[in-house]
Parts: structure tokens; sequence; C-alpha cells
């Protein structure tokens, strides 16, 4: 009798996949580095592996660089996997295929296929990314390309077991300090330890990454000037956040890896949930949550003053990111998020109040641009209630 049969005769997996990630936290104060590899290594022959997966790590970027390469390859008849993390409003739009996310019965299969595969320890330890990493690979196994995003880590993230050919490195800055160091080398150490074979290297805000990755390319190496300009033409026209031509310019390199044909026709009808995604006539939400998001977004609202809806986790260094966008903000509103990680809110009004910036608690929307920002929990909850 198979271990699968012998728990669903005591009952032990009864539990769909949300009732059962509900069971797992979403957040450690420490993580077991080898349980995935080890339960991988167990488990990987019965998984149908994809032809090729191209991988990206870095702090910022990831998401929007990995959609744009998914959907460019989509767009030229490939079969594509997108895996990406977290979500905003779904569980599903973590798993996109082909330009849809995942429907809840493929889901569910995936679920049981896990259950019928994973040894019991591991389904009872594994954690909520590391799981879903999994769930998503099943799914994914009949996939010409996956674009795997990276969680917050590099050489020990739960992406990192898998064979990866091509690895983007999107820009690295100063986030989750607790598990990947305290300085820019230490934490660059980190991510690009992941890298196995090949890597190419997106725009960076420290020289201390490029002295680190001198032995692999850079993206802009692979664009002539035309072509450079041709990327931020599309990124205007499409009225996206200018900071995203760095990250199309980064997933237009693979494809010029891969040898494909370099056409920006591909990108047609590209979707950017959450990257300063316009939503209403005056409203912007943004799933940034760090320093290098805030720079961002400064840049994109220079010389204007807003209204920021606004809260975040706990650890995030929320003054320096208040610091960073004071300058753009008119009022800052705070919004209550239901979240075992999220900051104290007198916390942030009394930085705030320190720093001289007009503070209050979110009720509605005024009649002003205002951008929603500091988290997917933040976004979440404003779309939630709007």
């Amino acid at each position: 009798m198979s271990d699968f049969i012998k728990r669903k005769k005591m009952g032990e997996i009864e539990l769909k996949l949300n009732e059962f990630l509900n069971k797992k936290p979403l957040f450690y104060n420490e993580i077991d580095y080898d349980r995935m590899p080890n339960c991988w290594n167990i488990i990987k022959n019965s998984f149908k592996k994809p032809k090729k997966i191209i991988h990206i790590i870095g702090t910022n970027a990831k998401g929007s660089t990995g959609r744009f390469l998914a959907h460019y390859l989509k767009n030229m008849g490939f079969n594509v996997g997108h895996y990406t993390s977290p979500h905003i409003q779904k569980f599903n739009e973590r798993i996109w295929i082909n330009g849809k996310d995942i429907d809840d019965e493929s889901l569910e299969k995936a679920h049981q296929f896990l259950q019928n595969t994973i040894p019991k320890k591991y389904l009872q330890t594994l954690s909520y990314f590391e799981y879903t990493t999994l769930l998503a690979m099943r799914c994914f196994g009949s996939c010409d390309y996956v674009v795997l995003e990276a969680g917050l880590g590099g050489e020990r993230d739960a992406t990192s077991v898998f064979d990866i050919d091509l690895t983007l490195v999107t820009p690295i800055d100063y986030d989750h300090q607790a598990f990947l160091g305290n300085t820019i080398k230490e934490i660059a150490k980190t991510k690009l330890n992941a890298i196995q074979k090949k890597a190419i290297i997106g725009k960076q805000i420290h020289d201390e990454v490029y002295e680190m990755t001198k032995k692999y390319p850079f993206y802009l190496d692979y664009f002539d000037n035309y072509e450079i300009v041709e990327i931020r033409k599309f990124i205007k026209e499409n009225r996206f956040a200018s900071y995203l031509a760095d990250n199309l310019a980064l997933a237009l390199s693979a494809v010029v890896e891969e040898e494909l044909p370099l056409d920006l026709k591909y990108l047609k009808g590209i979707e950017l949930k959450g990257r300063l995604q316009k939503i209403d006539k005056n409203i912007y939400i943004d799933v940034g949550h760090n320093p290098l998001a805030a720079r961002a977004i400064v840049n994109e609202f220079k010389d204007q003053k807003i209204d920021i809806i606004y809260n975040t986790y706990s650890d995030k260094d929320y003054k320096v990111i208040l610091e960073i966008l004071k300058p753009i903000i008119d009022t800052l509103f705070i919004i209550d998020v239901e979240n075992e990680r999220i900051a104290n809110k007198e916390d942030i009004i009394n930085i705030a109040k320190e720093l001289g910036i007009d503070v209050k608690n979110y009720k509605k929307i005024r009649d002003k641009t205002t951008l929603v920002f500091g988290s997917f929990s933040v976004v979440e909850k404003f779309l939630n209630e709007r």
C-alpha cells in the first residue's frame, strides 16, 4: 500500500490547496536551508522537466523583468510558464502559463500530485514558498521555457534547486538583511551564488555588484544605441514607468542570448500588474517595499506633490523609505493591514511626524494624484476595499 493511500485512509490529505497552505506560516524567523534540496532530491524523478529554465534573481524588478520575458516568448509561439511571488489578490497569479493565471482545477490536480509524491515529513515541514515552488514546477512540466523568479534569496532559495540554464540579475540592494547579510557585498554574494551556468547582469546601483560579476555580460552589451532608444520608446508609448525600460532591456537580453529574433511586436498586449500601474484617472498602485523601489517612485513623480497610501512590514527600514519619499509627499495616509508581519502603525506615524511629513489615517481617496505603495499586502487591502 502506497504512503499516499495510507495517509488518505487516515484522513491526512483531505485538505484542499488553500486549506493546506493556510496552515503554513508565510514568514519564518529562521529557515532550514537543507529541507528543500533534500526533498527535491527524493522526488525530482517524478517530475516532468521543462526544456529550459531562466532564473531571475536580485532585489527589485524580478516580477516585471520575468513577465516581459515570459510574454515575449509566449507571443513567439513557445509554451511558457512564469512563476512569480507574492500575489496581489489571488494565489493563481503566482503561476502563469501562456498568458493566463492558472485555473483552480489545475492547481488542485498539482496539489494532489504533491500529496501523493512528497514524503510526509516534508509535507509537514516545507514552507509555504517551498511547497508552492514545487506546485509550480509540477504545472510547468510541458513548458518549453520556464521563467522562474527567486523569492528573497539566491543560492539557498527554494527556486535554486532546479537545473538553471540562464540567470538574469536584476538590481541588488539592501533588503531582508536578517537572511542575506548586512552589506551589499554579503547580499550580492548570497544572490550571485545561485548562478549555475551563465548570467546576464542588469543595471546596478552599487559598483560592488559589478566588481563581483565581471565574468558575466552586462545587458547593454547586447544592444546598439538604436535598440536602446526603441526600448525606451516602447515603454513611453505604453505609459509604463520609465524605470521599466531597464527591466525590459534585461528581459530582451535573454532573447538575444537564446539567439531568437529581437522584435518588440512580440510584446503586444503586455500587462504589468502593480508596477506603478495606473488603475484610475489619478490612482496608481505599486507593490514596491524597499529603498530601491522608493527611489524609482520619486524619480517618476519628481517635481510633484502626491498623496501616498502606505503601510509596510516591520522588517523594512521605513524611516529610510519615508526619507526618500518625503520630497514628493503631500499627505501620507496609513492604511490598516491585517498581517502578522505588519509594522506598528503608531511607529510609522511617529517616524513620519519626525520627518515633517503630514500623516493621517486612511479613510478615502482625495481628488488628486494618489499612489498606493508599501507591499503586496497594502495594494491587496486597498483594492479589496475600493
